[in-house]
């Protein structure tokens, strides 16, 4: 069962950041255990390694770091339109180890940061429903104010929590959200936000996002 149910601001912040560090433990791991063996004087003959893995890491916990920026947050000074090219460049980076496909069938231009940021949430969970492998294809139209986004999760045994189904539509189930269901609350958040809306659509094999964001002036007068 689920419920109508909006996180306080602490709340969503604090589970944002919970999905943030889930993801940044693994490359900050490997950073130590690099220089754990750059450390050992017995290790000398694993230097070489050990520098491969800090580097590695340090390039990972970087794209994470510059993807979420976005994605989570206003993205600091960037422009109030975020170019295609930039997206690309951060969900590349982003997702370079795993194991889907990112298919771009995008046209040159850029989308507003409300529309960047439900764009790259989606990305995330889409690659996040094919974790044995498959592809995710990226669509989006926009003029800069509103948008039209569609990301397709294709692979075997593609799978999305129900709960993550209702909580883009803001509703929570029983035990409220947690560190991977706010997510797609907060994608859903920015859309309806913005005169807009986010749906799932489960066939087997196969997941549909499909987003809309209003035009500024539209999604005023909502």
């Amino acid at each position: 069962m689920s419920t109508e149910h909006a996180p306080s601001a602490s709340e969503l912040a604090a589970l944002l950041s919970a999905r943030l560090c889930h993801d940044l433990v693994s490359p900050v791991a490997a950073l130590g255990a690099g220089l754990s063996v750059l450390d050992d004087e017995n290790a000398a003959d694993m230097r070489d390694q050990a520098i491969d893995l800090i580097r590695t890491a340090a390039d990972q916990a970087h794209a994470k770091l510059e993807f979420v920026r976005l994605a989570f947050g206003a993205g600091g000074s960037r422009p109030g339109i975020i170019e295609m090219s930039e997206m690309h460049k951060l969900a590349n980076a982003m997702f370079a180890s795993a194991k889907p496909e990112l298919v771009w069938k995008t046209k040159e231009g850029g989308l507003s940061k409300p529309a960047a940021r439900v764009l790259l949430n989606l990305i995330w969970m889409a690659v996040d429903n094919v974790p044995r492998g498959g592809t995710v294809t990226i669509e989006a139209n926009g003029d800069g104010q509103g948008a039209r986004l569609r990301i397709v999760a294709a692979g075997p045994r593609a799978r999305i929590d129900p709960a993550y189904i209702d909580a883009l539509a803001g509703k929570a189930g029983e035990d409220g959200y947690d560190g991977r269901s706010i997510q797609p609350y907060y994608a859903g958040l920015i859309a309806r936000e913005n005169g807009g809306r986010v749906e799932a659509r489960v066939e087997e094999e196969r997941i549909e996002y499909v987003a809309l964001i209003a035009p500024e002036s539209s999604a005023v007068a909502a």
